[in-house]
């Protein structure tokens, strides 16, 4: 294997490792699949999102953001608020569940949706230290392939949110009945709350 595609796969695996995991963009990504709405919007944000992220890292904003660590102070605590909020729409949800179908599930305004998307991924401070400082480090250890370290990083990005939202979809038939949606939002509702107490506390 070239020392090219080792840069871009070592990009791919350290980004895979990052955002594979239960957060609040996911399990947001998560619920639109399974809703079968807007997904390949949500998706499209998502993957974009993630691909200024990792430019910028590259590019020397992580370190910028690592010497001013106000910002992320200021952006903990906006997060940690529209995360708490988040997470008791979800347990509400949880407690009066709807069923999925056209007749009884009318599709949210894309606006709102895309919206909310962004808030997840912008309001989140993990994101600028994972993605931002994070990869931006790692991408930079590769000096003049650090380019091609990125493009491996956004490759997973898109590869995940993609096979997020859209096999959400496959799933879907096991969400036409409230139980279920009752407990995948019983869990969005706790992650999304855990995750905010957490930022509260730090």
């Amino acid at each position: 294997m070239s020392t090219t595609s080792l840069v871009v796969l070592s990009g791919f695996a350290s980004s895979m490792a990052l955002i594979a995991a239960i957060g609040a963009q996911n399990a947001f990504v998560l619920r639109q699949g399974i809703r079968g709405e807007h997904v390949l919007p949500v998706v499209a944000v998502c993957a974009v999102s993630d691909l200024v992220l990792i430019a910028a890292g590259i590019a020397g904003v992580g370190a910028l953001i690592a010497a001013h660590p106000d910002v992320v102070t200021v952006t903990r605590y906006g997060g940690a608020a529209f995360l708490i909020g988040y997470g008791l729409f979800a347990a509400r949800r949880a407690v009066k569940p709807g069923v999925l179908t056209p007749a009884d599930a009318a599709p949210a305004r894309l606006a709102a949706v895309l919206a909310t998307c962004l808030a997840l991924t912008f309001l989140n401070p993990h994101v600028y230290l994972d993605t931002v400082v994070l990869l931006g480090m790692l991408a930079n250890e590769h000096q003049d392939s650090r380019w091609l370290f990125g493009v491996g990083a956004v490759t997973a990005s898109a590869v995940w949110f993609a096979g997020l939202g859209f096999g959400a979809t496959r799933v879907r038939h096991w969400f036409a009945s409230p139980r279920t949606w009752r407990l995948l939002d019983a869990a969005i509702a706790a992650v999304m709350i855990a995750l905010g107490v957490s930022l509260l506390m730090r």
